[in-house]
């Protein structure tokens, strides 16, 4: 017998072998129908795998992280096994599964391509051999055998993969009808499960992600179990692209691209700095009563700086590499944290345990090179300011600091409307510990601080191995949007690792030397990202205090334009945002272009109107109408304001 211990702490028991399925068919016929995979011991596994000792369980139905991997990942499989029978001689490279669905790399025989044109015949085919419901079997393989098989199907790519990134002994395939594929699962034990599906998009993507390399094509796509799943997922996609950040930004005249500035590399447009800066001034006045200290470092450092901090060896591939001066051994390299800088500024002068916390905060421009088909929006760049603070504490404040700072960031949340959020507690890879710095000691001891303060914040957090910074692990919040999407921005993360790299200290109570502990935090996780987030969450519709033009001034005929001037002038003397559209358009196409643009307010200006010292408004979205004097209209609007501003005052 083995005894299975479930995640609710209760124990039973079970014959030797027992399987995932049987243990859930054990509870219920209805679990049982819908469990796609499960985790034993903290690795997810098939449900046909059978346990031969003690173990932890935890069963995944598709809406689970887990289990919606699994589902994909087998997608994955049941696309490259619709390839092979569409495109004889298709060479197949890697298909894993990703947050929202899977993708396949393959390289089509000469002559032979794959298009838009081509989705619907894979999707038809796909379905054609789920409904077949073949089973997906395992095998162990040795790496001789495996070689051997792949090069008989004339997979040169698995082939080249088996050589250079396998060991012998470690090597597993899947098998489902009549394709075979490398892969460590885990799977469905059956493709009958994946009942609806859709290709999403194609893609060029180079072998092994090396430019030097051959170009592949990449397919994406989602497999649902219910086609109900599907048919709401392609209605929140097409609202998804209105939401585009991308195109909204381009329609507000907020940021933009500039090839020849170069790829990644966002410009911040007047109305953009102006929404940006109004940001960062939120977060200063939140920050006030907490006695931060903000400083400004350079964008570049020397490379020194990084090798002791330990960003040069963890980041190398990730960093634009070093630049090198006129001075014979003097390199520089572009700044990819702040946090270096910040020790610098902890140990210029000697610091006492009276000095901590000492808290130093910095809108702090970071450098990261992304490669170019990463690339996207304000999401993914090469270039992002990051609401950095670093807070240099004693032990025994590690984890009212840590407290403080999820209260920050919830704080943020609640001003913003992300209402639905979850943590993730991100520790390190017990099972490949060369990837981090520090001690083991040293990390249990941040590992536990983390996850006390969540408990007594009454914060529940999952728990996710391998996801901890380099230096320390971190605690990671995900809000999900108007839509449903999952967005990953605050951080708060516990720092042993880097104030004894630079060899900080503070004198004790005893007059003993001390090092501090840092704690890194974010709560926007960075302005771009953020204001990216914010736009697609709102759809643009940002709250009348934030936004960069609260009202759009339309003067019906250029007759006209002198008296909307003087609204703008007067607007302005009261702290109204206004602008004016004097083109010579029909005041339909005016009020059109002002609605995309996304202006809360429009006046109307004509004979009446100058007249009598009178404005028409208009909400965004055709809502209320009235004509009112201007002094009435902005007093209406610095009101609205203002009552918003107490309200983000409350939430502070």
């Amino acid at each position: 017998m083995v005894k299975i211990t479930f995640p609710d702490g209760s124990v039973r028991e079970y014959e030797q072998g027992v399987t995932g399925l049987q243990i859930a068919e054990s509870i219920s016929p209805a679990l049982a129908r819908n469990v796609v995979s499960c985790g034993v011991n903290g690795e997810t596994v098939e449900l046909n795998r059978p346990i031969n000792g003690d173990a932890t369980i935890a069963l995944y139905k598709f809406e689970d992280e887990e289990g919606k991997h699994t589902f994909w990942h087998t997608s994955a499989h049941l696309l490259a096994e619709a390839l092979k029978e569409l495109y004889p001689g298709i060479q197949f490279g890697f298909g894993p599964a990703i947050e929202n669905g899977f993708f396949y790399d393959v390289m089509p025989a000469s002559g032979q391509t794959i298009s838009e044109n081509d989705f619907p015949k894979i999707e038809a085919k796909m379905l054609e051999l789920a409904k077949k419901d073949e089973p997906v079997v395992r095998r162990e393989v040795p790496k001789a055998e495996a070689l051997e098989e792949f090069k008989a199907d004339g997979q040169t790519y698995k082939c080249e993969h088996i050589d250079l990134d396998l060991e012998d002994g470690s090597i597993s395939t899947y098998t489902q009808g009549n394709f075979t594929d490398l892969c460590r699962g885990p799977h469905l034990m059956s493709t009958g499960a994946i009942k609806a599906l859709k290709i999403t998009s194609v893609a060029g993507a180079f072998w092994r992600g090396d430019a030097k390399r051959e170009q592949m094509t990449r397919i994406y796509g989602i497999s649902f179990p219910k086609k109900k799943m599907l048919d709401e997922y392609l209605v929140m996609l097409e609202e998804a692209k209105k939401r585009d950040h991308r195109k909204i930004g381009k329609e507000m005249d907020l940021f933009m691209f500039s090839e020849r500035v170069g790829k990644g590399l966002p410009i911040w447009l007047p109305k953009g700095t102006e929404l940006r800066l109004r940001l960062q001034e939120l977060l200063r006045s939140m920050l006030r009563p907490y006695n931060y200290q903000e400083v400004i470092t350079p964008g570049i450092g020397g490379k020194s700086l990084y090798v002791t901090s330990g960003h040069y060896a963890h980041y190398g591939k990730d960093a634009f590499q070093p630049i090198h001066t006129p001075e014979e051994d003097e390199e520089y390299m572009l700044k990819p944290m702040n946090c270096p800088h910040h020790c610098e500024v902890f140990a210029r002068k000697p610091r006492s345990y009276k000095d901590l916390p000492l808290r130093i905060a910095e809108f702090g421009t970071v450098f990261r090179y992304e490669k170019s088909g990463e690339l996207h929006g304000l999401t993914r760049v090469r270039t992002f300011t990051q609401d950095d603070a670093h807070i240099f504490v004693r032990p025994d404040q590690v984890k009212a600091e840590f407290e403080t700072n999820i209260d920050i960031i919830l704080k943020v949340f609640n001003i913003f409307g992300f209402d639905n959020y979850e943590a993730q507690i991100s520790l390190r890879d017990p099972n490949d510990k060369e990837k981090y710095i520090g001690s083991d000691e040293v990390w249990e001891e941040s590992e536990t601080a983390i996850k006390e303060a969540c408990a007594e914040k009454g914060l529940k957090a999952r728990v996710e191995l391998g996801e901890a910074a380099f230096y320390g692990p971190k605690l990671d919040f995900m809000v999900k949007d108007a839509i449903g999407r999952r967005w990953q921005l605050g951080t708060i993360q516990v720092d042993y690792n880097l104030p004894n790299r630079f060899k900080l200290e503070y004198t004790a109570e005893d007059n003993s030397k001390k090092t501090p502990v840092m704690i890194h935090r974010a709560p926007f996780g960075s302005l771009e990202r953020f204001t990216a987030v914010l736009i697609e969450h709102t759809a643009g519709h940002f709250p009348l205090w934030l936004t960069p033009d609260q009202v759009a001034i339309l003067p019906i005929s250029e007759k006209y334009n002198d008296y909307a001037k003087s609204v703008a002038r007067y607007f302005d003397s009261v702290g109204v945002r206004a602008i004016i559209d004097e083109r010579n358009e029909k005041i339909g196409r005016k009020i059109r272009d002002n609605e995309l643009k996304r202006v809360p307010y429009m006046v109307i200006v004509g004979e009446k109107e100058s007249a009598e010292g009178l404005v028409s408004m208009r909400k965004q979205g055709g809502g209320e109408q009235a004509t009112m004097t201007m002094e009435e209209f902005a007093g209406r609007i610095n009101s609205e304001v203002a009552d918003m501003l107490s309200t983000v005052k409350e939430k502070e």
